[in-house]
């Protein structure tokens, strides 16, 4: 199917891996120029490297940016004033009990998981109602729905995630531009595959995955983790005109997982 996204700019947060590298890669399929994002130098030309390996003519752009920081978000900005698409991908989690959780850890999630998006979303969201044409996406997860004892203040901003774009699709009735989230499920990302093998340290690698989905997330109907680059083809479909009517929702790539059915 062509989404006729050709010529289009694309700011994917957090794109030098997992989820986010997927995501830019699946844009650049499409022909769109994507600006590839991550801490270090180092990381971010390994990421456009492994995109341009499989496809040569992808158009990709660099972003050295912690993107946490009022300073990277300004930097952004500053660098590539002018978006078409926002993928706000960035998203640091830790598994810790509640009562071991401090105030700078709470703090520190919710400067890299809201107020980025925060943010590059007041910038770049009043440009796009300006222009009548835009995509914001904010990548959340099924632990904004279904939250995780184990990461409180994780699922707290991950909710906070879904009321932020509803909020902000809120604000562009009646335009061609839409904001949506989206719930991914366990995920096969290197973070996730080593914090998993935290949670059992005892059992072999090449079961730890089976044995998490059955203890730790019993309800998934697949009964696996999600490869990155399903969601990120969801997201690429999102940010198109064949996904012009969907606006202001919370899309569930979550393998089943969320039993609920609102």
């Amino acid at each position: 199917m062509d989404f006729k996204m050709n010529g289009l700019m694309a700011l994917v947060t957090a794109s030098s891996a997992g989820i986010g590298l997927e995501i830019a890669r699946s844009l650049a399929k499409e022909g769109v120029k994507v600006i590839v994002n991550g801490r270090t130098e180092s990381s971010v030309n390994k990421a456009i490297a492994s995109i341009k390996k499989e496809n040569p003519s992808a158009q990709l752009l660099p972003l050295t940016a912690t993107l946490s920081t009022r300073k990277g978000c300004d930097l952004a900005i500053e660098i590539y004033p002018k978006v078409d698409v926002l993928v706000n991908c960035l998203g640091i989690y830790e598994a810790i009990g509640f009562f071991d959780e401090t105030d700078e850890s709470w703090q520190s999630l919710f400067e890299a998981n809201v107020m980025s998006g925060v943010r590059l979303s007041r910038y770049y969201l009043q440009k796009m109602l300006t222009k009548n044409a835009g995509r914001v996406i904010f990548v959340s997860s099924e632990s904004a729905i279904s939250p995780a004892p184990e990461m409180t203040h994780y699922s707290a901003t991950k909710t906070m995630q879904l009321g932020l774009s509803r909020s902000l699709a809120e604000l562009t009735k009646g335009t061609e531009v839409t904001v949506n989230s989206i719930l991914p499920g366990p995920t096969r990302t290197k973070n996730v595959l080593e914090f998993v093998k935290n949670v059992f340290p005892d059992t072999p690698k090449e079961e730890v995955e089976e044995k998490f989905m059955k203890e730790n997330r019993s309800s998934s109907l697949i009964q696996r983790f999600i490869k990155p680059e399903e969601i990120g083809d969801i997201i690429t479909f999102l940010c198109s005109n064949k996904a012009a009517v969907i606006n202001g929702a919370s899309i569930r790539a979550d393998g089943g997982l969320i039993k609920t059915i609102f």
